[in-house]
């Protein structure tokens, strides 16, 4: 490869383990190396992160630079080797990526590990569950896989996930509400006609927070979503129509009277979390809203916006399942309560009971279709 540029060949593998891999999926080493310089401050620092010999982290990069025709690091007297801006741009490039694939590289993973526990293990009760994307429950498969239960996990918005029960796709679906939702937001005129009280129950999973995701020291002094049309300049990204979280952003939004459109950069969206912080830390937007665990995956400063329960759902029939029945033991245990208060910005919630969905849903005594106030810079 003798220029940088276009034109690159990805080739993609994976690994069969019966243990959980904490590396990042799909990572390639070379930009794996180049994290550890940024996140240890010189290739030293780099050695000790990935536990590596200096010789051999310099030769691997320097064999890097030669073969992509251009300077990944730079000496900064008193600092060291940095990278440069292309080095960065690496990084960033990656983060993003993957960041964006997160819901379907999960997706693949759950599908493979499926397909070779019946090939290969031994019969054990699977759930197909279509839910809102959450940073938790990659970790729910991996502790149930351990505990018997295989958990055929698909990302799809809060309102698309709903749909897919309804529609018998799935025998449990994951959405999310805040536990203060506005009056006249678009919860009740959304997700009410999806779910019945007596025909669905809820399964408690987590409480989470929800808020900005700003840049570390968030330069740009943002507290509150008020400040999004205020700040001169500001690119926003927000999140695909259908998710819970567009439904909180436009809810936020409205409740401060702000119409979504004057926000700059509005149009930009991404489908996840993940996606959101990957897009802040990479400079590509200036803020977003999302869960807090994101933000500190990418080192990035969090305001607290809302407090919102995300929860499980299925056919009353249902409880009586095998595998909803291991799932919601699997809520109750000691391990997943360890691994969720692990997670910044979660709580447990119930560890599997049966909430009142009347009860467990803020919105849900609001009349369906309450007119909304005149937005600010609405036509």
């Amino acid at each position: 490869m003798s220029r940088p540029g276009p034109g690159f060949r990805i080739d993609l593998q994976y690994r069969l383990s019966r243990e959980a891999d904490p590396s990042p999926p799909l990572s390639h080493p070379l930009v794996s190396l180049l994290r550890a310089v940024r996140d240890g401050g010189s290739i030293q620092g780099a050695s000790r992160i990935l536990g590596v010999s200096y010789r051999y982290a310099w030769g691997a990069l320097r064999r890097a630079e030669k073969e992509l025709d251009c300077e990944l690091l730079r000496w900064v007297q008193g600092e060291g080797s940095v990278l440069t801006a292309r080095g960065h741009a690496m990084v960033h490039a990656e983060d993003l990526a993957l960041s964006r694939l997160a819901p379907q590289i999960e997706a693949l993973r759950s599908e493979l590990a499926r397909a070779f526990d019946a090939a290969l293990g031994p019969q054990t009760p699977t759930l197909t569950m279509f839910a809102s994307h959450d940073v938790a429950l990659p970790a729910l498969r991996e502790l149930a896989q351990t505990q018997g239960l295989q958990l055929d996990l698909r990302f799809l918005g809060s309102v698309d996930s709903l749909r897919a029960l309804a529609a018998g796709r799935c025998l449990v679906a994951g959405f999310h509400a805040p536990l203060d939702a506005p009056a006249g937001s678009g919860y009740a005129r959304q997700l009410k006609p999806l779910l019945q009280p007596g025909l669905h129950k809820l399964i408690g999973f987590a409480l989470r927070t929800q808020g900005l995701i700003v840049p570390a020291h968030n330069p740009r002094n943002l507290g509150s979503v008020a400040d999004l049309a205020t700040a001169p300049g500001l690119r926003f990204v927000s999140r695909q129509p259908g998710s819970g979280t567009r439904l909180l952003i436009d809810a936020l939004l409205e409740q401060a009277g702000l119409d979504p459109q004057a926000l700059g950069g509005s149009d930009q969206q991404e489908d996840s979390h993940l996606a959101v912080a990957a897009a802040v830390a990479c400079g590509v937007a200036d803020a977003g809203i999302g869960i807090e665990s994101a933000a500190r995956a990418f080192g990035l400063d969090f305001v607290p916006l809302a407090r919102e329960r995300y929860a499980f759902v299925c056919l009353k029939p249902s409880l009586e399942d095998p595998a909803v029945r291991a799932l919601r033991h699997v809520l109750d245990s000691a391990a997943w309560r360890n691994r969720l208060a692990a997670l910044p910005g979660y709580a447990e919630d119930g560890g599997g009971q049966v909430l009142r969905l009347t009860q467990a849903l803020p919105w849900w005594n609001e009349v369906v279709g309450a007119p909304r106030r005149r937005l600010v810079g609405a036509g």
